[in-house]
């Protein structure tokens, strides 16, 4: 019965929110790990709960080592899902009405020098068109600033190399459209007219950036690759496939781009979540102070 009750809420998410399938599963995924302890740790059914269970619940995430931010996110989604069954007349009282995420530590995000990302970026191969695909790819992310996700979605028909931009889906389904640098367009026109079609399964395929099978890549997939050409470099940064989005934001800024202009290109609802990017720079700027001033020391 609970994991009916879950279902029901996801087709609701999907159907009359209109919520993407990455949130749909982070959701699902999120409270399926709720049910499972009700049941297998307190034989509990969701009638039965009470704040306390919910709070319990996060002390036990807590005491398995899962970090500050999961636990915002599972509550998020606990909380939703409770709202829902309410309004569903499927309980009788939301034991969530009155919980509060817990404080989250604002960590900065790693980013690369411009350096770094030039030799990043000239990892791949270009004799072969796998290589061709990656640089392309790289050279779109770190141009752009999209979500590794956004980016394994392309279609073919989102890029407009005539004019330089390309247009994506991002999250709660909004559309945004992004310029191009000249590099990146050129790059990607090399793929798109020399490389892809020896990777394409179908003539009729779609989506923009392929892998060997022939299907569009997954995260992971994409994960892997940028992954092995790190490695190559020995960077004092891990670098994860959303490093070239922070590196974007933060070299714009660094370079005098306003801060309305870079929320829109990363696609952030809220300016707020951008301004992140602004204490970086200033990071940066009191690191070459301390560095270049005879008296800074």
């Amino acid at each position: 019965m609970l994991h009916d009750y879950l279902q029901d809420y996801l087709n609701y998410l999907s159907s009359e929110r209109g919520l993407a399938q990455n949130t749909l599963e982070s959701y699902g995924r999120d409270i399926q790990q709720y049910l499972t302890y009700l049941k297998e740790k307190k034989n509990l059914t969701i009638e039965q709960t009470n704040q306390a269970n919910v709070i319990g619940y996060l002390l036990y995430l807590q005491s398995r080592g899962k970090a500050t931010a999961t636990l915002s996110r599972s509550l998020a989604a606990i909380k939703s899902f409770y709202l829902y069954l309410f309004r569903e007349d499927i309980i009788e009282r939301n034991p969530t009405i009155n919980l509060d995420a817990p404080k989250q530590e604002k960590r900065l995000p790693k980013v690369l020098s411009v350096e770094d990302v030039e030799r990043l970026l000239e990892q791949p191969d270009l004799k072969h068109p796998i290589g061709i695909r990656d640089r392309a790819m790289l050279e779109v992310l770190y141009a752009t600033g999209l979500r590794v996700s956004e980016l394994i979605s392309l279609k073919l028909n989102d890029v407009n190399l005539e004019k330089g931009y390309v247009r994506c889906i991002g999250k709660g389904s909004k559309e945004r459209i992004v310029p191009l640098g000249t590099i990146s367009t050129k790059y990607l026109k090399l793929y798109i007219e020399h490389a892809r079609k020896f990777l394409a399964s179908s003539p009729f395929e779609t989506v923009l950036f392929l892998n060997h099978h022939g299907k569009g890549l997954t995260r992971q997939g994409f994960w892997k690759i940028i992954k092995r050409y790190a490695e190559n470099l020995n960077l004092d940064v891990d670098i994860t496939p959303h490093t070239l989005r922070h590196s974007f934001a933060t070299h714009l800024l660094e370079n005098g781009a306003d801060l309305r202009s870079v929320q829109e290109m990363l696609g952030h609802a809220d300016i707020s979540t951008t301004q992140i990017y602004t204490q970086l720079t200033k990071d940066r700027i009191r690191e070459v102070y301390d560095q270049a001033h005879p008296r800074a020391k």
